[in-house]
């Protein structure tokens, strides 16, 4: 008798704790949400209305885009996206908050700003392929108004910048926490 209650607590006690130690994994870069609604991976990371759900992003908050809207080309909206001038930003991780040493980073671009009063900024915020994609999707966003604020900060109008979560789309999965710093950014971006 004691060794069958034995044998059915542990069975009881596994039966708990196992889902507690699977935890959901984020797409492959070759399963990514650019890859599923069939842009091909040319920077146009975009979910289709009505496909929220799809992909876990209903009654999240996120608002769906329709295709041709935002990046395209290298085109965001209007606008000519200039990549590469400006460095980007860097986090901890799991964190939105801009650390001592990346704050330069955010004065050179609000000197940029300052001395081209006719270009705007996009500040994509990106998260390594740790969480949920809707977590990621919101910690990305966090990233880029942060960056965002502080640029406001330094004098430069808010409306010359805006901002877009990548979220986990574009991280390399699999890599441990310390390997994938360079997926934890916010990337600033010139538009002309």
């Amino acid at each position: 008798m004691a060794k069958t209650l034995r044998t059915f607590l542990v069975l009881a006690l596994a039966a708990l704790l196992l889902p507690a130690c699977s935890r959901p994994q984020n797409p492959s870069p070759s399963d990514t949400i650019s890859n599923r609604t069939g842009t091909g991976g040319t920077g146009s990371d975009i979910i289709p209305d009505g496909m929220a759900g799809d992909y876990g992003l209903e009654g999240s908050g996120l608002q769906s885009r329709r295709l041709g809207d935002g990046i395209a080309n290298g085109m965001y909206g209007d606008r000519n996206m200039i990549t590469g001038v400006l460095p980007s930003v860097y986090f901890d991780f799991d964190s939105s908050s801009i650390s001592a040493s990346e704050r330069g980073k955010l004065q050179q671009a609000a000197d940029y700003l300052v001395g081209n009063p006719s270009a705007g900024l996009l500040i994509e915020g990106h998260c390594d392929w740790y969480g949920t994609a809707e977590y990621n999707l919101a910690l990305g966003d966090r990233r880029a108004n942060s960056a965002r604020v502080y640029i406001s900060t330094l004098g430069i109008d808010a409306s010359r910048i805006e901002t877009l979560s990548k979220g986990s789309l574009q991280a390399v999965s699999g890599l441990a926490k310390d390997q994938s710093f360079q997926d934890r950014r916010a990337d600033l971006i010139i538009l002309e």
